[in-house]
């Protein structure tokens, strides 16, 4: 669902092609390329990085990753570590198993805050989590998870070039989780619990009141409101959906039930 690469990605990715300013000489370190593998000997940082690079642009994960792996446990002083911890969860990431790469960009942020490209380090763990985004009838965990890093990522670098990225997706996670408590809520009108939904209700208009499930959250709290025989407190909810979201279809639904039953 979600493209793997980052907005512009040609132009910010800190590897050779297209490198961030800040990084692009740690690639002058070295000048030749050997074959993969594993090594019998401690190989120099800048050869196993320029292996790892060879072989990640070859779109060889597994090959690049190993080489970036010894990097970073043999060479943990070397200025190329930070980007070899980076670029192990790149890796994965690129293979989109967001599951193994969410530690590895965990690891590379906490060691390295200050990196230069700590904030790429952070967007991804964010959008890590955010490609694992659930269909809205399953746990949210993920989705909660995935709003977290991209606050936290806002809050730490909010000159960030994914800064306006971070921005649209934390209002596409508020958005999937004030659906889930629309989701909750319908299965208990279902049931015929209508107390136990209106906190879910509740949940939307207060935490996600912004987002374009409020309007629904407003009717339908209404509309169990009415079932309660509580008209009063529902048509106070009906006008200020009414006066608040006056574009919204939702809105119409109001305008019809309080001409239909004068609330």
């Amino acid at each position: 669902m979600h493209s793997s690469r980052c907005p512009n990605d040609s132009r910010r990715w800190p590897l050779r092609r297209g490198l961030a300013p800040a990084v692009g000489l740690v690639l002058f370190l070295s000048g030749c390329s050997f074959l993969g593998g594993r090594p019998n000997t401690v190989a120099p940082a800048a050869k196993l990085y320029d292996d790892g690079e060879r072989l990640f642009f070859q779109e060889k994960y597994p090959q690049a990753r190993e080489q970036f792996q010894w990097l970073v446990e043999r060479h943990p002083e070397s200025d190329l570590a930070p980007l070899g911890q980076f670029l192990i969860g790149e890796t994965y990431f690129r293979e989109k198993n967001f599951e193994k790469a969410v530690p590895e960009f965990e690891s590379f942020v906490t060691i390295y805050p200050s990196n230069q490209i700590a904030d790429l380090g952070q967007y991804r763990l964010a959008r890590s989590y955010f490609d694992q985004m659930p269909t809205v009838e399953r746990d949210q965990k993920i989705t909660a998870q995935s709003l977290v890093e991209f606050q936290k990522l806002i809050r730490l670098y909010p000159e960030s070039r994914y800064a306006p990225d971070a921005i649209v997706k934390i209002e596409a996670c508020r958005l999937r989780l004030a659906q889930k408590e629309l989701w909750i809520a319908a299965f208990y009108i279902r049931q015929g619990k209508y107390e136990a939904a209106l906190p879910r209700f509740d949940a939307v208009i207060t935490t996600y009141g912004r987002t374009q499930a409020a309007p629904e959250a407003l009717y339908q709290k209404a509309d169990t409101l009415i079932r309660l025989g509580r008209t009063d407190e529902a048509a106070s909810l009906l006008k200020r959906l009414v006066d608040e979201f006056p574009a919204s279809e939702w809105t119409r639904r109001a305008r019809e039930r309080q001409a239909a039953r004068g609330v």
